[in-house]
C-alpha cells in the first residue's frame, strides 16, 4: 500500500541526470562567494576600472593612465525662441536708465522688446534712434544679467521715426551685414521689424532676402532666429501694401513667426467700448495674415499691441478683457505701446497672459 504524503508527485520527481536540488544550492552560495572574495581582493584601480567598463558596456577599456571620456551625444535641435505671455516693450533710445533685471523682477516679465535700430547717416549701418552706436546705449548693455535670470529680449528695427535699413542700403550684401552685426553684437534670437511707412517694391524684397539668408545661416550653426512684423491695424485690418509685404516676404523663403498688430484704444469711457475697435481690427485682420502667410487659419501668429494715449487708458477691468481676448483666440502674446502702464498692470497682465 502506498504511504501517504502532503507533497505532490511532482514535487518528487526528478528528470534523469538533473542533480538533487540541494547539491545545486549549495554549489551557487559558493560560485557567490569565491566571486565576491575575488573581486574584495582587487586593487582600488583595478575595481575602479571594472565600473567604468561596466558603465560603459560594449566600450573598450581606456588607456592606461588616462581618464575616461564619456560617450558623445547627439546635439540637440535647437529650440524655438519667440515672445510670450506679456511682451515689454522699451524705448531703448528715449529710456536709458531702464534696467532690464530690475523690471523682469518687479513685473514678472520674461520678453522685452528693444527699439528701435535704423540706418545712421551711411545709410548701411544700424544705430538706435539713427543715432547712437549699437554698443553704447545702456538698455541693450544690461541683456547679461536679464539672460541670467532666465528672460531675454529681442531687437526692434524700423519703427516710427528714422530710415528703416532696407530702405536706407540699396546693397543687399551690405544690408545683411548690417543686420547681423547687430544680431551678433546683443546675440539675439528673436528680430522684429515694425514697418509704418510704405517702402518701394525693390526694398521689400531686399529686406526679405537679407532675413532669409540671416535665418538660413542660423539654422545651419544650430541656433534660432525668430522673426516678427510690427505692422499697424484700422478697422479694415492692414492695408493692401502690408498684405503685399507679408505675401512678399514669405515667397523669398523667410519664416515669419508673428505678425503683431498696433492697434490704438478707443477714447469713449466705460462698458469696454474702447476695446471693441481692437478686437474688430484683429479680427478683419485675421483671415488677412492668413492668406498672406499661406495658411488657412493664423490666430496663433498674431501678436496684439494696444497703443495708449495716456496711461490711465487701460484700466485693471480693461486689463481683464483684454488678456481673456488674447486667451480665447490663441493669440501669440499680449503687448502694449505709447504711455507707460498704470501701476499693477503690467504685473496683472504678465500673469494673466501667461
Amino acid at each position: 500500500m502506498p504511504v501517504a504524503t502532503d507533497r505532490p508527485d511532482t514535487r518528487r520527481a526528478r528528470e534523469p541526470g538533473t542533480p538533487p536540488r540541494p547539491l545545486v544550492v549549495l554549489a551557487s552560495i559558493a560560485l557567490a562567494a569565491g566571486t565576491g572574495g575575488a573581486i574584495w581582493l582587487l586593487p582600488p584601480r583595478a575595481q575602479g576600472e571594472w565600473a567604468v567598463v561596466g558603465r560603459r558596456a560594449g566600450a573598450g577599456a581606456p588607456p592606461s593612465g588616462t581618464a575616461p571620456r564619456p560617450a558623445a551625444e547627439p546635439a540637440p535641435t535647437p529650440a524655438v525662441v519667440r515672445p510670450s505671455g506679456f511682451v515689454a516693450f522699451v524705448d531703448a533710445v528715449h529710456e536709458p536708465r531702464f534696467n532690464l533685471s530690475k523690471a523682469a523682477r518687479k513685473s514678472r516679465v520674461r520678453w522685452f522688446t528693444l527699439g528701435h535700430l535704423t540706418a545712421g547717416r551711411s545709410g548701411c549701418v544700424p544705430r538706435w534712434g539713427g543715432l547712437q552706436g549699437q554698443r553704447r546705449n545702456p538698455v541693450a548693455n544690461r541683456l547679461g544679467p536679464l539672460r541670467a535670470a532666465g528672460g531675454d529680449a529681442g531687437l526692434a528695427f524700423g519703427g516710427p521715426a528714422g530710415r528703416e535699413l532696407a530702405t536706407a542700403c540699396a546693397d543687399l550684401g551690405r544690408l545683411t551685414a548690417a543686420y547681423r552685426r547687430a544680431i551678433d553684437a546683443f546675440d539675439a534670437r528673436y528680430i522684429d521689424f515694425e514697418v509704418h511707412a510704405p517702402a518701394g517694391d525693390a526694398a521689400v524684397r531686399r529686406r526679405a532676402r537679407a532675413i532669409a539668408t540671416l535665418q538660413r545661416q542660423a539654422a545651419h550653426e544650430g541656433r534660432p532666429l525668430t522673426v516678427s512684423f510690427t505692422l499697424p491695424v484700422t478697422g479694415t485690418g492692414l492695408t493692401l501694401g502690408d498684405q503685399e509685404l507679408l505675401r512678399a516676404t514669405r515667397a523669398e523663403g523667410v519664416e515669419i513667426a508673428t505678425v503683431n498688430l498696433l492697434a490704438p484704444v478707443g477714447t469713449s469711457p466705460g462698458s469696454g467700448s474702447r476695446l471693441h475697435p481692437i478686437a474688430s481690427a484683429v479680427r478683419a485682420a485675421h483671415p488677412q495674415i492668413a492668406r498672406s502667410l499661406g495658411e488657412s487659419a493664423a490666430w496663433n501668429r498674431i501678436a496684439l499691441t494696444p497703443v495708449l494715449a495716456r496711461s490711465g487708458d487701460l484700466t485693471r477691468l480693461d486689463a481683464r478683457r483684454l488678456a481673456a481676448f488674447t486667451s480665447r483666440n490663441n493669440l501669440a502674446w499680449l503687448s502694449a505701446r505709447g504711455a507707460a502702464l498704470a501701476p499693477g498692470i503690467t504685473r496683472f497682465l504678465t500673469g494673466a497672459a501667461r
